[in-house]
């Protein structure tokens, strides 16, 4: 029952926003009481972490599946963003945005997870991309990884619509492989903007 209510609460607050749902929804929408949700959850805030733990775990699961893959180093790009994009479709505020304004202490520990494992993801994909000759072999990798966090955290932080959000996110990624890229990696740049975008 209680991964049920965590997976209803967290489809609902994604949908509807962190604010906006309340625990009466969230019992409404799963014909229960709401005397069952707080027999797990002490208050909403405490349902909110668990929401927001398990949308991580979902990520985090996704992006290390695709970076297992045999994927070049742009083209895994591409494939996390087209995860978020198909994941979130249906927002309308960014939810981060959303966590940063109404629950500030969830939002920072959220962040401080993001902070880690996006490191360790960007880091990987630069890499990576240097070895395949994508990515130039001048470049200091833990510079400009930390470059495209700033850049994407800034984006998720300040940008109220989930479509806007997802658009920004979608130029960043363009500006960063041009930043980063040999004249082979502009050629698949070019080629996965084209499939991107079909």
């Amino acid at each position: 029952m209680k991964d049920k209510i965590i997976s209803k609460a967290t489809d609902l607050f994604l949908k509807l926003g962190f604010k906006s749902i309340t625990m009466d929804d969230i019992a409404c929408e799963m014909c229960i009481s709401k005397k069952t949700i707080y027999k797990f959850f002490a208050n909403k805030e405490i349902l909110i972490e668990q929401s927001t733990d398990a949308v991580h775990k979902q990520v985090h699961g996704t992006i290390e599946k695709i970076a297992s893959n045999n994927h070049n180093a742009i083209e895994e790009n591409f494939m996390v963003r087209k995860m978020f994009r198909d994941m979130f479709v249906n927002l309308d505020t960014s939810p981060i945005y959303q966590l940063k304004k109404h629950y500030p202490a969830i939002y920072e520990n959220v962040m401080s997870k993001q902070l880690e494992e996006c490191n360790w993801f960007f880091t990987q994909n630069i890499e990576k991309g240097i070895q395949q000759g994508l990515y130039r072999n001048t470049i200091n990798v833990e510079t400009y990884a930390k470059f495209y966090y700033i850049l994407i955290f800034s984006i998720n932080e300040n940008t109220i619509l989930e479509k806007e959000t997802q658009q920004l996110e979608y130029e960043a990624l363009e500006y960063h492989t041009r930043a980063i890229a040999t004249p082979e990696g502009i050629k698949e740049l070019e080629n996965q903007l084209e499939k991107f975008n079909q």
